[in-house]
């Protein structure tokens, strides 16, 4: 039952409670913890926030002076968003409570005001509330907290970083069994597994699962080149169609411009005010390396109407409640239905609003994609992620936070950590090892005084060192990041951080492109660049780590299908009109394959001899596999091989003939045996190296530095090799060891999805196709190959080339 005082407010503003909304509140009424999945701008936010407010108003208890709600998000951009969300509702029920942020970004004096005495609703970041954990008073801080809300659960799941939250709801459970879980979710596949996660605390009689019943519409336009033109094959970014953009700009009050990854969202701000310079000034630049403060003022910006556009990329993906924003460009395919969905969430960020996408094909081959999308958002296919299992480098960490916020005893340290899913079904082998590394770093380690963390005392396990003390709450958390350099100005002003690797290629009088700036490199100081701005059009794009983002399964087959529709049919659907030139080429040269069979195309160039394989898994699962067909044909006859891979497929090319028929012949494509060649082919101690590096550090094996005296990345790496290699001959079954020998097999080479593949394709007819020209599938492999050794001018003249010498003779018309 709604209270009156509530009641009135949603009349005050002309609202009527949605039904999923009633329903959570009903829940909450009832004592229930429960997972709510609703579209973005569905008023999620509303449902889980007045559901508490509605029974402390029907209990007459509003002022009671405690921590009542704990709101856990992921971004610190939706924890100062929600602050002036809630603090409005707050204002408008004349509830005498303050809606307070403990982030990263919270002042010194907030932090320690708040270590006494925390507000009635705290807003918080999974990292946030770990380091509240190292106090020794948090008991008294959060153990009587009435609710906790795990925000945009959909970007925790599946991932370390949902661990600890997993954790930290075991550790607030522990204190108070009474609190109320609940998890909010926009996109997500399995949500009864992600439900049992979020709530597995609770016993499953006190667990619900509430979902929005009605779907938010998008309405997605494809933004097509000029009459006179075509598509690109690949390589282009998606620049050519930059003049088509730029008057949807002008149409629409405010826009976002996704693009996939920051160098393309540095160089797409570039062309769009070359295009039109009536943009300055109304365009911004928002992604994860510039500085907060701008990132900050832009998204305030865009609020107040000051902005008419954002060139953005994931930083902007969810959180920030952008109503103004009325529609949403995407640049390329976003490679999964849940972040399609997510930003197009974007636009219409209201209940009654349809969300307004236009597409911006990179290449023709990406329309394909977006039928697959449509595809899959019609039948309701969304992306399900795998939950985490027995991270130990989380709990190793955790073990340390919990040692220094007032100690624990190892019996009823088990059972709590035991009590969240990613550590249900630990074992006493596991729990022993987990222990001996927190006390004195394993076997190998245990005459060095720094792995020493934990001291056994009469009352529990403490960290008692200073130095521990200080060092772990600098490491606190799962996000990594390679070392970075900052930009600032010779006469002071600070731009964001640019990663080390890059910075490391520049001279002197270097110039490149950075937050929407050509920029000089004047000198490098320790871990600054300091530069001035140039009137100079020529500079280096940056390139970032992490930059491809992985192709979905359920995206994958959905492009699969497509491809296989377009093989049987002689007339072109109208979706695919515009590419039906480049579909006739691909049938003229080669084949389109169904779903029966498997292609593999042979080209001899001036390069060598070029195998161009097509699985349509995505550029991860192709990468591992390249290596593995790699492998298994050089047992055939001793070659060598160069790669490339992009989404489509991946290219394998020799100097001397590849014996493919026999390989084929010989079990190539086999399941069996897939472990062993995998490591066998895969180098996998090398890879299992840079793997342990990541969990060392957050495990805390090693330490990335104070503020502003960050270890370089060269340190890091000699500090976690040494290590790495003193456990392999000492301590070879250490249980880190274990753990990044597993995720590389299981994560990073996805072992189970590319089985499924090698079983899929063991079954097709393999189809070994001769050609005499690059085709529009093959096309686009090489131009990826290509990008990694020239810069994206001289790639832009070298694809016009190629792409003259494909037409040749095939009665196409170059662009």
């Amino acid at each position: 039952m709604i209270h009156p005082q509530i009641q009135a407010w949603f009349d005050q503003h002309g609202w009527k409670p949605f039904e999923f909304q009633q329903q959570v509140w009903e829940h909450i009424r009832r004592q229930r913890s429960g997972l709510l999945h609703a579209p973005t701008g569905s008023g999620k936010t509303l449902a889980a926030f007045l559901g508490l407010v509605n029974q402390v108003l029907w209990n007459q208890t509003q002022t009671d002076k405690r921590l009542r709600l704990l709101w856990i998000t992921p971004l610190r951009a939706l924890a100062a968003d929600l602050q002036k969300a809630l603090q409005q509702v707050v204002t408008d029920l004349a509830l005498p409570w303050s809606v307070e942020l403990r982030t990263g970004d919270s002042d010194h004096a907030t932090k320690k005001r708040q270590e006494r005495h925390l507000p009635e609703v705290l807003i918080i970041t999974p990292e946030s509330l770990h380091l509240l954990l190292t106090r020794a008073n948090h008991p008294e801080l959060l153990g009587q907290v009435d609710m906790v809300v795990t925000d945009e659960w959909h970007e925790l799941f599946g991932t370390k970083r949902g661990v600890l939250v997993e954790l930290g709801l075991a550790r607030v459970h522990c204190m108070n069994p009474g609190v109320l879980l609940w998890a909010i979710s926009a996109t997500i596949g399995n949500l009864e597994q992600a439900a049992e996660v979020a709530l597995y605390t609770k016993p499953p009689e006190e667990r619900v699962l509430v979902t929005a019943a009605k779907r938010k519409p998008i309405d997605v336009r494809v933004i097509h080149p000029p009459a006179a033109e075509r598509y690109p094959w690949a390589g282009h970014l998606g620049l050519s169609l930059v003049a088509q953009v730029v008057p949807l700009l002008h149409q629409h009050r405010s826009t976002l411009i996704f693009t996939n990854t920051r160098s393309q969202a540095e160089i797409w701000y570039r062309e769009l005010l070359d295009k039109d310079p009536d943009l300055a000034g109304a365009l911004a630049l928002h992604h994860g390396s510039i500085d907060h403060k701008v990132r900050t003022w832009v998204e305030q910006a865009l609020k107040d109407g000051r902005l008419k556009a954002v060139v953005c990329t994931s930083s902007l993906d969810l959180g920030v409640d952008f109503f103004p924003v009325d529609a949403v460009v995407q640049v390329g395919s976003p490679k999964g239905v849940a972040r399609f969905m997510q930003r197009a969430g974007r636009s219409g960020h209201r209940p009654d609003q349809s969300s307004l996408l236009y597409f911006v094909p990179t290449h023709a081959l990406e329309l394909i994609d977006l039928e697959a999308f449509r595809a899959a958002l019609d039948r309701g296919y969304i992306e399900s992620r795998r939950p985490v299992l027995f991270p130990f480098d989380v709990l190793v960490q955790y073990l340390v936070t919990r040692g220094m916020g007032g100690g624990f005893q190892a019996p009823q340290m088990r059972q709590e950590v035991q009590s969240c899913h990613a550590f249900a079904g630990l074992s006493d082998r596991h729990w022993a090892k987990v222990m001996d590394i927190v006390t004195y770093g394993g076997n190998a380690l245990k005459q060095y005084p720094e792995f020493k963390r934990l001291v056994p005392t009469e009352t529990g396990y403490r960290v008692e060192d200073k130095t521990i003390q200080r060092r772990h709450r600098m490491s606190i958390g799962t996000i990594l990041s390679d070392a970075s350099v900052k930009i600032a100005y010779l006469n002071g002003g600070y731009l964001g951080t640019i990663e080390e690797s890059f910075m490391a290629r520049l001279t002197v009088g270097d110039r490149f492109w950075f937050s929407g700036r050509n920029l000089e490199l004047v000198k490098l100081d320790k871990q600054t660049a300091y530069v001035r701005r140039t009137q100079h059009k020529d500079g280096i794009v940056p390139q970032w780590m992490g930059g491809n983002m992985p192709l979905s399964s359920e995206v994958s087959s959905m492009i699969r299908e497509q491809i296989h529709h377009l093989a049987g049919q002689s007339d072109t659907p109208a979706s695919f009109r515009t590419i039906e030139t480049l579909l006739n080429l691909q049938k003229e040269r080669s084949i389109l394959p169904s779903h029966s069979s498997f292609l593999i195309e042979q080209l001899q160039t001036k390069e060598g001899y070029h195998l161009f394989f097509y699985p349509f898994e995505g550029r991860l699962l192709h990468e591992g596999m390249a290596s593995l067909l790699a492998y298994r044909i050089s047992k055939q006859k001793a070659l060598s091989f160069s790669m490339a891979m992009n989404d489509y497929g991946f290219e394998l090319l020799s100097d001397q003939p590849i014996p493919l028929q026999q390989a084929v012949d010989d079990g190539l494509f086999y399941p069996e045996n897939l472990e062993k060649d995998l490591r066998a082919c895969l180098n996998a101690s090398e890879l299992s190296q840079r793997k342990f590096r990541e969990i060392a550090r957050i495990s805390g094996m090693i330490f990335t530095g104070y503020p502003g005296q960050r270890k370089n990345d060269r340190n890091l790496q000699a500090s976690s090799s040494l290590i790495y290699q003193v456990l392999q001959q000492y301590d070879p079954e250490h249980m880190l060891l274990e753990q990044a020998n597993d995720e590389v097999l299981y994560d990073q080479l996805e072992h189970e999805r590319l089985r499924q593949t090698m079983k899929r394709i063991h079954v097709q007819t393999i189809v070994i196709q001769p050609i005499e020209r690059y085709t529009p599938l093959c096309f686009p492999i090489l131009v990826d190959r290509l990008r990694q050794k020239l810069s994206f001018e001289q790639l832009e003249d070298r694809i016009r080339r190629m792409i003259r010498e494909a037409d040749r003779g095939s009665g196409i018309r170059d662009r």
